[in-house]
Parts: structure tokens; C-alpha cells; sequence
């Protein structure tokens, strides 16, 4: 099986906040020596693409420009699209504020007056907050989250809550589920991921550290799925889920037996 491109995940699958994984930036030479294509994608929504390349940079990892995505990016393409010329009322980040700033759509402050409620992680979500959001939802009003990753791993692996858990704290409150959350493993960024990589979804390798997230993208698609045991996935949690991974390696080090696997 000729295998033209690769998703690579960040948090849990490179590496754990500032730390690179043991093997992580040599298993992306490999895939280099392949000839693969390579889309890191991150579900992290602070940060864009140029700002993740530069990061793995520094960290050691041979990322190039163009070859990054996050949640942040495809929200940001999707506002562009979607609801440019907006009022979009953000629960999130100082740096989604900022990306949503860079859109077509109108960043406000005024809850009652917005268009679009866009939720998301930030280490600062507070009980105003979910004022804010009864504030800002009516029939008309449209309900976005960027990823629904309810935790992601902190600097030492262990788990901390991410956007999925604010998103889902948003969505009790004003007693409505989200319109669309936009980050993996959503259809747009499905696309976004494509995109970058320019081949099909059936010449697609996937590899991540998240069940529902990474692995479920990739078998929604028909792409190889490869889970990695460094991030929040466990033996309990893929015996309890409906995700199936083809493979699942101890680390991204371990890439080259996937890789060897499918030249057979």
C-alpha cells in the first residue's frame, strides 16, 4: 500500500507542552525520507499555523511552512467563509480574539448584539461567562465551538480540561448543543487537512494520541489510523470505544513498523 501524506497530531503525539517526545522529530524524518506529504494539525486553538512550524522548529522537528494547521486556523478560514460581515461573540483565548479580528466576520464585545457565539478553551472561563452566553443566544443566534477536545496533556502528560469541556459547560447553560464544532474530527477539517497535503483520503495516514478525535477522522474517511499510546488514549479507554485504530504503537518513534507493515 503506497501511502502518499500524513496528519500528525501535536499535544500527546510530538510532544507534551514544551518537551519533545523521545523519537518524535526523527519518526518526521522518516516520513521526509518517504517522500510523504506532511500536515501537522493540531486541535489546540491559540495558536496559527506559521506559529506552530516555527514552535516545532525550535523544538528540533524538520517542519516546513505551509505544514500546519489547528483548530484556530480552521475557524478562522470558516468565519471567512461562512459569516463574514458578522458580529461574532467569542468565549475563548486573547488569541482567538486576535484571529477572530483577522476575519471577515466583526469581533464584538456586546453579547446581546451577536450573530455568532464562538466557544472555546481559555485558563480564564468564568461564571460571567456563561452570562455572557445566555446573554448573546436567541432563535437566530449561531453557536460554534473550535474543537471538542474536552481535555488535551499538560506539561507532564497528565490531563488538563481543553475547549470540549467549556464548549459543553456553553452548551448546559443555553441548553443547546453547538451548530458546528470545527476542529478535527470535523468534515472542514477534513478538507483543511487535505488541502495542505494534495492527495486522497485512501493515500492518508493519520496518527494521533485521541479515540475521538484523530482516529475517528481517519476512520470516518477511509485514511490508515494509527493511535499512540503518549497522550490521553489507554488499553481501557479502546476497549471501551467504538473507534478502532489499524494500528497502535507505544510512540510516533515506533512509526517506521507502520510504515514497513504497509509496504508488505
Amino acid at each position: 500500500m503506497t501511502v502518499a501524506g500524513a496528519i500528525i497530531d501535536l499535544d500527546g503525539t510530538v510532544y507534551h507542552g514544551d518537551t519533545l517526545l523521545p523519537g518524535a522529530a526523527s519518526a518526521v524524518d522518516v516520513f521526509r525520507e518517504r517522500g510523504m506529504g506532511i500536515c501537522f494539525f493540531s486541535n489546540n486553538p491559540i495558536h496559527d499555523g506559521n506559529e506552530y512550524v516555527e514552535r516545532l522548529q525550535g523544538m528540533g522537528v524538520d517542519a516546513r511552512e505551509g505544514e500546519a494547521c489547528s483548530s484556530g486556523v480552521v475557524t478562522r478560514e470558516y468565519l471567512n467563509e461562512s459569516h463574514a460581515g458578522d458580529d461574532v461573540f467569542v468565549i475563548g483565548s486573547e488569541p482567538l480574539h486576535s484571529m477572530v479580528m483577522g476575519t471577515e466576520a466583526r469581533l464584538t464585545e456586546t453579547a446581546a448584539e451577536t450573530d455568532v457565539l464562538l466557544a472555546s478553551w481559555t485558563d480564564s472561563f468564568h461564571y460571567n461567562d456563561m452570562v455572557d452566553a445566555l446573554r448573546a443566544v436567541d432563535d437566530d443566534t449561531v453557536f460554534l465551538g473550535t474543537d471538542p477536545d474536552r481535555t488535551f496533556p499538560g506539561e507532564n502528560g497528565d490531563p488538563v480540561p481543553g475547549s470540549g469541556a467549556i464548549i459543553n459547560a456553553v452548551a448546559g447553560v443555553i441548553e443547546r448543543d453547538p451548530d458546528r464544532i470545527l476542529g478535527k474530527p470535523s468534515e472542514i477539517a477534513v478538507q483543511a487537512a487535505l488541502e495542505r497535503l494534495n492527495c486522497a483520503p485512501a493515500d492518508c495516514l493519520i496518527v494521533g494520541d485521541r479515540l475521538e478525535t484523530d482516529i475517528a477522522m481517519g476512520e470516518r474517511n477511509g485514511m490508515t489510523t494509527v493511535l499512540v499510546r503518549t497522550g490521553v488514549s489507554n488499553e481501557r479507554s479502546l476497549e471501551q470505544s467504538a473507534v478502532t485504530p489499524d494500528y497502535v504503537i507505544d510512540s510516533l518513534a515506533d512509526i517506521d513498523e507502520v510504515l514497513a507493515s504497509l509496504d508488505e
